[in-house]
């Protein structure tokens, strides 16, 4: 008789966990996500924030069990195998994630999901995965978007059940009303169709186009207002350069930090921090804001590299430092990237059966669907260019303009012949006691107001 056990969850209730799925959980690399927060640094903002990766897993497992169960009743039913191996994809998708949310992939650390085939290829994991006939070839290739399966888009897609747990978990632990979605909708407006080419893939029946945009809006305002807080992201610039400068320093390697929790990291980073940026982070000394820009107010050519190239935007961030008198590591320049935040890829089948290509991006896009016509903007007016300082500092809006519209090359040529970034910084800055890499040293603290 099959051993079946129920967990209590805040957001779903009761999810039904088979005996397979109890296998793998018992493993030392899914359990190690109970100690990676789902938010990284957002508890500093949030208190509610510090949901962990482990109970994300187990919503997308969940969600994924109910959209399989749903398109079964409505006449697509699905082999157990391919099933077994969507819902187990969907419960390891974040099994090679990072502490402290996507911060350190920002930093230029490898992606979570090419981590991903160590745990599946290696311990008790792969062990399990074994005994049970599970090819971590074939997870690997759902997790990372990498298969033709029609089915993959559950994993990883526009409507995936990543996406619907993250939003709605992240939303209901914050105590924001942003992630509300109409879950349920979507999952049985989801079915399969042949697209023009003939292939067929999960789709979305014309039903769930309110709910959808619904998601998408929901998404665009979680951006914004809580994975894009001023205060989230100046913690996670700091905690970037702090990790980048251990690993540099060799006081830690890229692998221990890739098998660290949360807890575990920060211990590690504290114990000999040169830069104070592990104590600040702990007291919640965050820097400040001296320059707040949306990047609406930029030009839409404005270089990539400010969010791409973390190499090149730490030396950049240490030369503006020198433009205005402050120490290396003194300043952090934020500008976060999230190319596709608003892209649907699912087809659309109408009420007569006839079915649409994907809703085109862009003023021109189909008119069926109104927000990814003008996805472009919101994306645009979630993003903003941030300066943020240990220490008092002005930073001239122009020149911050000016350096962030000029390409790489120009970036990197200016620093290696050791020019200024900045002409007009304020040389003034504050006491040097206000620095956290001054012994006991205690600049403003983010109070009510940072929030």
């Amino acid at each position: 008789m099959s051993r079946l056990e129920f967990v209590r969850d805040p957001l779903w209730n009761n999810i039904r966990l088979e005996p397979i799925a109890l296998e793998l959980m018992d493993t030392p690399a899914v359990q190690r996500l109970r100690y990676v927060r789902q938010l990284g640094h957002a508890f500093l903002v949030y208190p509610g924030a510090t949901h962990t990766r482990f109970e994300h897993a187990l919503g997308a497992y969940h969600l994924c069990r109910r959209a399989i169960t749903l398109l079964d009743e409505g006449g697509h039913p699905i082999d157990e195998g391919d099933a077994t191996q969507l819902r187990i994809a969907a419960l390891l998708h974040d099994i090679g994630h990072y502490p402290f949310s996507h911060a350190l992939e920002e930093a230029g650390l490898l992606g979570h999901e090419s981590l991903a085939e160590r745990h599946l290829t290696r311990g008790d994991l792969a062990a399990a995965l074994e005994r049970r006939g599970i090819a971590p070839s074939k997870l690997l290739a759902l997790i990372r978007g990498q298969t033709r399966d029609p089915l993959a888009g559950l994993v990883s897609g526009s409507l995936d059940v990543d996406k619907l747990d993250y939003l709605s978990r992240d939303a209901w632990m914050c105590g924001v009303p942003y992630g509300v979605i109409d879950v349920e909708r979507l999952l049985s407006a989801l079915t399969l169709a042949r697209g023009p080419g003939g292939r067929v893939s999960l789709a979305l029946h014309e039903k769930g186009l309110a709910a959808l945009e619904s998601l998408l809006f929901a998404k665009y305002q979680m951006y914004r207002t809580v994975y894009w807080h001023h205060a989230v992201r100046s913690a996670t610039a700091m905690f970037k350069r702090l990790v980048r400068r251990a690993i540099t320093d060799g006081r830690i390697s890229v692998d221990d930090v890739a098998l660290a929790t949360d807890d575990g990291l920060i211990h590690d980073l504290g114990r000999d921090d040169p830069t104070g940026l592990a104590r600040a982070l702990g007291e919640r000394r965050l820097a400040k804001r001296a320059l707040d820009l949306p990047a609406t107010d930029l030009p839409a050519d404005t270089a990539a590299w400010p969010g791409t190239d973390p190499d090149l935007v730490e030396r950049v961030e240490d030369r503006m430092a020198a433009d205005l008198g402050l120490e290396p590591g003194e300043v952090f320049l934020d500008f976060p990237v999230k190319e596709g935040m608003l892209t649907v890829d699912l087809p659309v089948v109408r009420r007569d059966g006839a079915v649409r290509p994907p809703p085109m991006a862009g003023p021109d896009g189909d008119t069926y669907m109104g927000l990814p016509r003008v996805a472009g903007e919101l994306y645009r007016s979630a993003r903003r260019l941030r300066v943020f300082t240990l220490r008092s500092a002005k930073v001239s809006e122009s020149d911050v303009m000016e350096l962030v519209q000029w390409p790489r090359e120009e970036v990197a040529t200016r620093l290696a012949e050791n020019r200024p970034l900045l002409s007009a910084g304020d040389r003034g800055p504050a006491s040097p006691a206000s620095s956290p890499r001054r012994s006991g040293g205690r600049p403003n603290r983010s109070g009510p107001r940072s929030r």
